[in-house]
């Protein structure tokens, strides 16, 4: 005989939609279903199912009453398992006024919109149970019945889940092809030192309106976050249960976990804790990224037998690994460095709320306990100092804490030197553009810059920022997708090249890996005249000769020959799909590919 409790998960997705198969769903969230008993089509919001219910009741009344049956026996269920509220018995109104009964739509409604703030907000689902939520639920709705956490993760939960799901399968259904990016992240959380993990896996796509679509398909546990073969078994599944098979193009991936990699901090600028302690705990960190840096090596080794040219790595992190190297080529930074960070503690602990927001803005405020561990972040914070100096010296009563003229020249030429690194993560950085296209000429544009800036104390870290720039990213200058992403977005085309006969070679061999030739009827299909009546009405008109398909080659230099445009990549080849068929297919291939991977 079953328990209660199984009872309860037995009944957990009872639903109306259980009677109907679901043919697509909209971004607005309106469905459309087949009845499984007679075929008819029912458009609905799923939130609001009355319409199918309607449905069963008038059409179908044995599969409405087994439908009440079964919601009835999971009310009935619910009430015998969870029975009173945990925690503090919320009593009625002092009106007298009745709770709400488990059926109740306006109950269901309620917990429904609390599933979905705990998604959207990513809070745990025990928020349901703390005490001072559960007092703003008797304020706001007294008649309302709390319901277990139990309850949000069994059911609800689960069917926001398959829904998803469902929208991301349809989604992928009408892709061309599609790029992944997979993250793996580590908690950071004490006695966490087993390896264990989450991989991340999230798809980018180019839907038929040209728009740029990315989608979590899946965040997993990893027992040990070092084991490729168990990632890309991962991978390999969840690309089969997506119909993913044979679209993607493109793979980046980073497999240092997340705690680790872009949490390079400029050395000695501490923002956040003791500095004392930060120097005595410096042996093991650095043995630590060590470790890491060995594991993410032999990683990447392994995953590039298994994915081969597919994978590409996250051009943020190459960027940050250049900093940190070029940073720390000049150890003597780190003293007035460490100088400015007791300086922004000590401000930071002391000063007055108002008086900071002149400096350092609200959000910098804000954010300062969470994101100060990257280095752009801090670079963003010293720059705001070095332009304030003289305010933040004049609230400071300590003398110890004030940087000497030489020291604010230091700071002020790594502000300066470090100012176009920043400019090229931040540049980067996100998935609702086009990003792939914007590797390129930042890298040379990095070169530029170090090539011309003048530094009196930082001549150092310029020489290692360039050796560090030719070691990681010179490569990108020479990639056929990078090569062939940069040309193929209207603001550059080839007006970055120094050797633009190459680069057009290069463009041309991956367009031709890349498209599929189209036939003069396929082509012209549109254009032909059905109506036979139209050609003897019109005889007296002389006929338009048939326009030729242009090759590749002719594409390409019509395309070249316009001037560059400052439009938006995706919208330029929506409208340009017509007059460059072929080169707009391989646009809409090579910029589903993010140049980093997804935060």
């Amino acid at each position: 005989m079953q328990s209660v409790s199984d009872q309860v998960n037995t009944l957990s997705r009872v639903s109306i939609l259980d009677y109907f198969n679901i043919v697509c769903e909209g971004e607005n969230g309106k469905i459309e279903s087949n009845c499984k008993a007679c075929g008819t089509r029912i458009q609905a919001k799923r939130t609001v199912t009355s319409n199918f219910v309607t449905h069963l009741k008038r059409k179908h009344q044995a599969m409405y009453d087994e439908f009440v049956r079964k919601k009835d026996v999971k009310r009935e269920a619910m009430q015998m398992c969870t029975g009173p509220p945990s925690g503090r018995v919320i009593s009625q109104s002092s009106a007298g006024m009745n709770k709400f009964e488990y059926s109740d739509p306006r109950q269901s409604l309620i917990s429904e919109a609390i599933a979905k703030m705990i998604i959207r907000d990513l809070q745990p689902a025990q928020i349901v149970e703390y005490e001072g939520f559960r007092e703003l639920l008797q304020l706001l709705e007294p008649r309302y019945i709390p319901v277990p956490c139990h309850y949000i993760q069994q059911q609800l939960l689960p069917a926001y889940v398959s829904q998803v799901q469902l929208a991301a399968k349809q989604a992928l259904k009408g892709a061309e092809s599609c790029s992944v990016t997979l993250d793996l992240w580590r908690s950071s959380s004490a006695g966490n030192n087993s390896g264990a993990g989450f991989l991340g896996v999230t798809c980018h796509f180019i839907n038929a309106d040209w728009h740029i679509r990315s989608t979590l398909l899946a965040c997993l546990p990893l027992p040990d976050h070092s084991n490729t073969q168990q990632m890309l078994s991962e991978f390999d599944e969840i690309s089969e249960s997506h119909g993913m098979s044979g679209k993607v193009f493109r793979v980046v991936a980073d497999l240092l976990p997340c705690e680790n990699r872009s949490a390079f901090r400029l050395p000695g600028f501490s923002l956040i804790g003791n500095d004392e302690e930060e120097e005595e705990d410096g042996s093991e960190e650095e043995s630590s990224e060590a470790k890491e840096a060995i594991s993410s090596n032999e990683n990447c080794k392994s995953l590039d037998q298994c994915l081969g040219r597919s994978r590409i790595d996250c051009f943020a992190r190459l960027l940050a690994q250049c900093v940190k190297e070029g940073v720390c080529a000049s150890p003597q930074i780190s003293v007035p460095l460490n100088k400015a960070a007791r300086l922004y503690n000590y401000i930071i602990a002391t000063v007055a709320h108002e008086k900071l927001v002149q400096v350092f803005g609200s959000s910098t405020l804000t954010n300062c306990h969470s994101s100060t561990d990257k280095w752009n972040a801090q670079l963003k914070i010293l720059r705001q100092m070095v332009e304030s100096m003289d305010f933040l010296e004049d609230i400071v009563e300590i003398n110890d804490l004030v940087l000497g003229n030489l020291e604010k020249a230091v700071l002020r030429e790594l502000v300066e030197v470090l100012e176009p690194f920043e400019e090229a993560s931040d540049m980067v950085q996100g998935d609702k553009h086009v990003s792939i296209s914007l590797a390129l000429p930042c890298v040379l544009g990095l070169r530029k810059h170090l090539a011309e800036v003048v530094t009196h104390q930082c001549s150092g870290i310029v020489m290692g920022l360039s050796q560090a720039l030719d070691r990681r990213l010179a490569g990108i200058l020479e990639d056929p997708l990078y090569v062939t992403a940069t040309t193929l977005d209207p603001q550059f085309k080839l007006s970055w090249s120094s050797d633009s006969d190459w680069h057009k070679q290069v463009l041309l061999e991956e367009v031709g890996k890349h498209t599929r030739p189209l036939s003069p009827l396929e082509h012209h299909s549109e254009a032909q005249p059905s109506p036979s009546k139209r050609c003897k009405l019109f005889s007296f008109i002389k006929q338009r000769p048939t326009a030729q398909a242009k090759t590749v080659e002719q594409e390409l230099s019509t395309y070249l020959h316009e001037e560059p445009t400052d439009e938006d990549p995706l919208q330029y080849w929506k409208r340009k799909s017509i007059d460059f068929p072929l080169l707009s297919q391989v646009a809409k291939k090579v910029f589903t590919v993010p140049a980093t991977t997804t935060s």
